[in-house]
């Protein structure tokens, strides 16, 4: 098994325990929504602190329920994850692509002088 195989295993290992020991030891058991995510911690205190709080705008859409909201932003996590992997594609491609332009430039007055000197000394 090569090194990169070793690391890309060892980081896929990494992932599943973070995504699955949460769940299998059990946090957040005490709470009613044990994920629910920053926003919700962050109302929740601010409430605590002061319940008279009123928010300053409200959101332009609110979704229908909480796993409209959870897809949609997934949809939007994979979306920007597809722009940056094409931006990043597109950047090593256009590397290599000159790197192996510059190969044959370099390699074509070379290869063309190494003919001549044969066919001169026959």
């Amino acid at each position: 098994m090569s090194r990169n195989t070793k690391i890309n295993v060892l980081l896929l290992l990494v992932v599943v325990a973070l995504a699955v020991l949460p769940l299998a030891l059990g946090l957040g058991d005490h709470k009613e929504e044990p994920f629910a995510g920053a926003d919700g911690e962050a109302e929740t205190a601010i409430t605590e602190i002061e319940p008279g709080y009123e928010p300053w705008f409200s959101p332009l859409y609110e979704p229908p329920s909480g796993e409209i909201e959870s897809a949609l932003f997934s949809l939007q996590a994979a979306l920007g994850a597809g722009v940056l992997a094409y931006y990043f594609g597109l950047r090593r491609g256009r590397r290599q692509g000159e790197q192996r332009a510059r190969e044959r430039d370099c390699e074509g007055p070379a290869a063309g002088a190494a003919e001549e000197s044969t066919a001169e000394r026959a």
